[in-house]
């Protein structure tokens, strides 16, 4: 069983984090490994936090699924979450990425990078074409945290993004697999800086 950390905006999407727990648990896909509200003190400095996140809670998990809503962009933990992530530190090792798309976004689209095995998760998509550029991944994704979209861009980097309708045990159970097993093929770009403030 794989230990998943959940990247989300708590005010807003914290029903799809609570679900998607209780799912992993019910299949056996998963062990929760994310910061729940209260967690950590409001009163800490934005480094501490960072490095509570990082050290405590990243530090034993090899996925990381972001939920995307309508703010999660917005949201400096969230970028930080994404970041620390990606980063292949002394004390947490880079983890593989899942995106998850909210109904509250709109977005239907689908970004499948592991080819034909995964595209089989779809069966009633028949057409597939490529994205190559940033323009396009902004209007189908318009709120997508932008370092994801950064690395989306990246051939190296493997991230699948599905609607939350498309998520069963089945297809998350995959989803979650393949991400483990390219996390150490992907070469994340983490150039942008972090984000210092919520918009």
């Amino acid at each position: 069983m794989h230990r998943v950390f959940i990247s989300y905006h708590h005010d807003n999407d914290q029903y799809y984090k609570d679900y998607l727990v209780t799912l992993g648990e019910r299949y056996g896909i998963f062990l929760d490994r994310s910061v729940d509200t209260g967690d950590i003190p409001e009163d800490l400095s934005d480094q501490r936090i960072r490095e509570i996140i990082r050290d405590r809670y990243l530090r034993d998990s090899t996925v990381t699924i972001v939920l995307v809503g309508t703010e999660t962009k917005h949201r400096k933990h969230v970028d930080w979450e994404i970041h620390s992530s990606m980063y292949d530190g002394a004390i947490n090792k880079r983890s593989g990425v899942l995106v998850i798309n909210l109904p509250s976004t709109g977005s239907v689209d689908i970004y499948a990078p592991y080819g034909e095995e995964e595209k089989r998760l779809y069966p009633d998509i028949t057409s597939w074409t490529s994205i190559n550029n940033r323009g396009e991944y902004e209007r189908l994704y318009p709120h997508m945290p932008v370092r994801l979209i950064d690395n989306l861009l990246k051939q190296e980097v493997a991230i699948s993004v599905t609607p939350w309708r498309r998520i069963n045990h089945f297809s998350l159970s995959f989803l979650i697999e393949a991400a483990f097993k390219n996390r150490s093929q992907c070469k994340y770009d983490l150039s942008r800086p972090m984000r210092r403030a919520n918009s």
